[in-house]
C-alpha cells in the first residue's frame, strides 16, 4: 500500500487517467474528488464488499430453486 500525505487541492495520479484530489477536511472526515474515464467503476469500499458478498451468496443458490418459480406463459 502505498501512503502519502496530501493537503486541500491536491491529489494523485493513477496510471495516467485516474486522477484523486483532497476537496476538504472536516470534523476528522476528508473529501475526495474522483476523475475516472466511465469504463473505470469507482464503489465506495463498504458498498464494494457487500456486492462480493451478494454475489457470493447467489453462486451458492440451489438452481432446482428457480423450477418452483411460476411460468409466466
Amino acid at each position: 500500500m502505498l501512503v502519502v500525505t496530501r493537503r486541500q487541492d491536491e491529489g494523485i495520479v493513477i496510471n495516467g487517467d485516474i486522477r484523486v484530489v483532497v476537496l476538504g477536511v472536516e470534523d476528522g472526515k476528508v473529501r475526495l474528488g474522483i476523475e475516472a474515464p466511465k469504463s473505470v467503476k469507482v464503489y465506495r469500499d463498504e458498498i464494494y464488499e457487500a456486492v462480493k458478498q451478494e454475489n457470493k451468496q447467489a453462486a451458492l443458490a440451489d438452481i432446482n430453486l428457480l423450477s418452483v418459480l411460476p411460468d409466466k406463459k
